[in-house]
């Protein structure tokens, strides 16, 4: 297969996935954003970037469509990101973009798409830690805290997917973190 080709999904990894569904995903990630947007709004004050993508979740949470505007707010957090002046600025505009990017979760049983569920707050969650001197003890306080906001509803889709995949960085150990702890419910 060469770059070109397209990545083929089994039609059998398909599953139902409603709006109120993604609408239910998009709700825990902008939760998870909010609680630490003050960190990358501190840092630099004079970009509205990751608010905008904050906005944009909360805009398709509360009903209205799923449009480019959360995949261009997304996008617009990331790069915000890329130039945020510390590294806990950084992840909290991450957890904005990711926030906004939760409304384009796919319903086909991959481990990637569980970042649309959860990387949000594990961005969340390193970003308290770097905060806190980073202190790894602060990252799984507020995984905590995010998975006592996951309702029903959000771990019954999460568990249609695949485990979160695992990785080296801080990161992916919290959504890993995480991923178990909603499992395990």
């Amino acid at each position: 297969m060469d770059d070109t080709s397209e990545v083929l999904i089994d039609p059998g990894d398909y599953f139902e996935l409603t709006m109120e569904e993604l609408r239910e995903v998009a709700r825990f990630a902008v939760q998870s954003a909010e609680e630490v947007l003050g960190m990358f709004e501190e840092a630099k004050p004079d970009d509205p970037r990751p608010r905008a993508a904050v906005g944009a979740a909360w805009e398709f949470v509360n009903g209205a469509g799923r449009t480019n505007l959360q995949r261009a707010t997304a996008m617009d957090a990331h790069r915000a990101a890329k130039e945020a002046p510390s590294e806990a600025a950084k992840h909290a505009a991450h957890a904005a973009g990711d926030a906004a990017a939760a409304a384009y979760l796919h319903p086909f049983a991959k481990a990637d798409q569980v970042g649309h569920i959860l990387r949000s707050s594990a961005h969340a969650a390193r970003a308290a830690e770097l905060l806190a001197g980073d202190d790894h003890l602060a990252g799984p306080e507020l995984v905590g805290r995010a998975a006592t906001r996951a309702t029903p509803g959000l771990v019954d889709v999460l568990r249609r997917y695949p485990p979160a995949p695992t990785g080296k960085s801080r990161v992916a150990e919290l959504m890993s973190l995480l991923d178990d702890t909603l499992r395990r419910r």
